[in-house]
């Protein structure tokens, strides 16, 4: 046990320095810590309240009082953005471990078993991609209600089938290794092989794919909330660009209000993605040397 254990550590002490050493990886965790860390100590920084009408003048420019000027509404455009930090990071954290659970779930035991299971599964995710997914996700928020959620469990219930794709890959290969044949000669029954040595090894490869799984969800809930599907009692960086396009800031010149929630948008899901496509080169050395 101890040689096991100190092996582990070794393997985890060897992949943090590779982590180190990538800097694309390393731009996106500062990204990430910048955004978790505003995420968390959010209510500390400001007391925004977005039924706090007339706080300033509507759509005053970048002052002392409001560095990032006022909305529609006469809020402060700083405070917005900082609340919605929390509201976006908790829809990418919460759908994407939807995701994950479906889509790994559905992955093993089509991999795993094979045959009529296999058809079945795959047949039922190839439905899912097929669909188009803003319509789907559209008419889904529709039925269930505009509220944060309601969107969590919409963008997670339809951003799993590529996770169960790559999971199923993985899983066939794993269940012809000999290993896994001494187990089943020792009576080792079909659940406690995938949770044993199946599950233990595709793990690296859903972590690297969780965090590229964050930044879609996001994006998925900025989508949302753009086009009027968002919980209006909760500011996101979404409804913020949503009211900024209702309002007609862009022709009013309110740079502030549209361009703010914009940029965290996209630094958020450049964050995501660094790092996913740092895990997934280290985990993966063969695309290193490819590249």
């Amino acid at each position: 046990m101890k040689n096991k254990s100190e092996l582990k550590m070794k393997k985890y002490k060897k992949i943090l320095l590779s982590f180190k050493e990538n800097k694309l990886g390393l731009f996106g965790a500062v990204l990430l810590g910048l955004f978790i860390f505003i995420a968390i100590f959010g209510p500390w920084l400001t007391d925004y309240d977005s039924s706090s009408y007339g706080a300033g003048g509507v759509f005053e420019p970048p002052s002392k009082e409001h560095l990032l000027g006022t909305d529609d509404m006469g809020r402060d455009v700083l405070g917005a953005l900082i609340a919605g930090t929390r509201i976006s990071v908790l829809v990418g954290v919460l759908a994407t471990l939807i995701s994950m659970f479906v889509g790994t779930v559905v992955g093993l035991v089509a991999g795993f078993y094979g045959g009529k299971v296999d058809n079945f599964f795959m047949r039922f995710t190839d439905v899912f991609l097929v669909l188009p997914w803003l319509p789907l996700a559209l008419v889904l928020t529709a039925i269930l209600g505009a509220s944060i959620w309601n969107i969590i469990l919409v963008i997670g219930l339809t951003s799993w089938p590529g996770t169960a794709r790559v999971v199923r890959s993985q899983t066939l290969s794993i269940k012809e290794r000999q290993y896994v044949e001494r187990a089943r000669a020792l009576g080792a029954g079909s659940l406690y092989i995938m949770r044993k040595h199946a599950l233990p090894n595709v793990f690296p490869l859903i972590f690297a794919n969780t965090v590229l799984v964050s930044a879609t969800a996001i994006l998925s809930e900025t989508t949302l909330s753009f086009l009027g599907m968002g919980d209006s009692s909760n500011p996101s960086w979404g409804m913020m660009l949503h009211y900024a396009f209702e309002s007609g800031a862009a022709s009013l010149g309110a740079y502030w209000f549209l361009i703010p929630p914009g940029i965290c948008v996209v630094a958020i899901v450049l964050g995501f993605t660094f790092m996913g496509y740092a895990i997934d080169e280290i985990l993966n050395p063969q695309l290193k040397r490819g590249s």
